[in-house]
């Protein structure tokens, strides 16, 4: 039997710049104001709970601040030539050049920063974890990014 708790976009939200290449293109820098939602199935543990609410809205908070009011760089997207010093990041894209100051980027191992990218790293954070505090009644994870009302990208991960 397996059971789930579902965390609600609320208060689960983070504001933050991107743009996104595609077919050869870039959109133009612009920003969101992102809302999360996160299931969570697993198992009872002997408390008879999945997981404490509280505990996991923290975490997937701390998630949310790192990110806020940050410029989402990809770090592993090729279309994109990023020089890194200790102020800076230049990010270049054809004729486009952005430099944004280190301490503004949230540097992300992702190819693109796509709501379903960004949905599948921050699912891949909450998995590790919950798996550095023990919590092997988990058994998978679901995290949806709103970019805007009724647009979001979501990725699904089991737990082993």
């Amino acid at each position: 039997m397996s059971f789930r708790i579902v965390l609600e976009h609320q208060t689960l939200r983070f504001a933050a710049a991107h743009f996104t290449t595609f077919a050869g293109e870039c959109e133009p820098l612009h920003g969101h104001n992102y809302a999360l939602s996160v299931e969570i199935e697993g198992e009872l543990t002997a408390d008879s709970w999945i997981l404490d609410f509280g505990e996991a809205k923290a975490l997937v908070r701390d998630i949310c601040a790192e990110l806020d009011h940050k410029f989402l760089l990809p770090l592993e997207n090729p279309a994109l030539e990023i020089a890194a010093s200790a102020a800076e990041f230049e990010v270049k894209f054809g004729a486009r050049r952005y430099v944004i100051p280190r301490p503004d980027v949230a540097q992300l191992p992702i190819d693109n920063s796509t709501a379903e990218r960004l949905a599948e790293y921050i699912a891949s954070r909450i998995a590790s974890s919950l798996r550095e505090r023990g919590a092997s009644n988990v058994t998978s994870i679901a995290v949806g990014v709103e970019e805007s009302p009724g647009q979001s990208g979501w990725f699904r991960r089991p737990l082993s």
